[in-house]
């Protein structure tokens, strides 16, 4: 076995990857405080095609040098935007037929090994502040509460841990096909 080095990964350029395919799925920071944690998303968000990334409430913005660390570049091939009001913007993507998943523990909220992402549909993803989760007025506009399962004493995942959990699952069960069809 022998690593394989960068330059022979083929991966496409910042310019390729802006006009390519990409999943129905976007994510949402809801007043995420950490800029590492920003930048981190930023980086899943290229890594698995999301396609947007939307900053809410006070997570903060690029150009910032504590987002660019974990970022590495991806602030320039992912498709973002901030939004000061996340109410205001759900009920936007819900007017555009988005389906509004609050990744957080709700009552009635189901396990990430049962979900099934809703054929045909977008999906919008949303991850809450590293304190106080996803905010009560973002779930409840939402559809659907997901819970990632967890077998250890702790009761939360570190925000850009649970973000790649969720859109890997969320590509093996269907984002995959998604590209490839395109």
């Amino acid at each position: 076995m022998q690593k394989i080095a960068n330059e022979d990964l083929g991966r496409m350029g910042v310019d390729a990857f802006k006009s390519s395919a990409k999943t129905k799925a976007v994510i949402i920071l809801d007043s995420v405080r950490s800029l590492n944690n920003v930048g981190s998303a930023f980086r899943t968000s290229d890594a698995f095609a999301a396609e947007h990334l939307y900053l809410a409430g006070i997570t903060g913005t690029p150009p910032h040098r504590e987002i660019e660390k974990s970022a590495l570049g991806a602030t320039e091939s992912v498709a973002w935007s901030h939004h000061a009001d996340i109410v205001e913007l759900l009920k936007d993507l819900k007017s555009q037929e988005y389906v509004l998943v609050a990744v957080e523990q709700v009552k009635g909220g189901q396990s990430l090994e049962a979900f099934h992402p809703p054929a045909h549909s977008k999906v919008a993803f949303i991850f809450g502040n590293e304190v106080f989760g996803v905010s009560d007025e973002a779930i409840a506009l939402c559809d659907i509460g997901l819970e990632v399962p967890q077998f250890g004493t702790k009761h939360s995942l570190n925000i850009s841990v649970c973000i790649g959990v969720v859109l890997w699952d969320y590509m093996a069960k269907s984002g995959i096909a998604q590209l490839k069809d395109s």
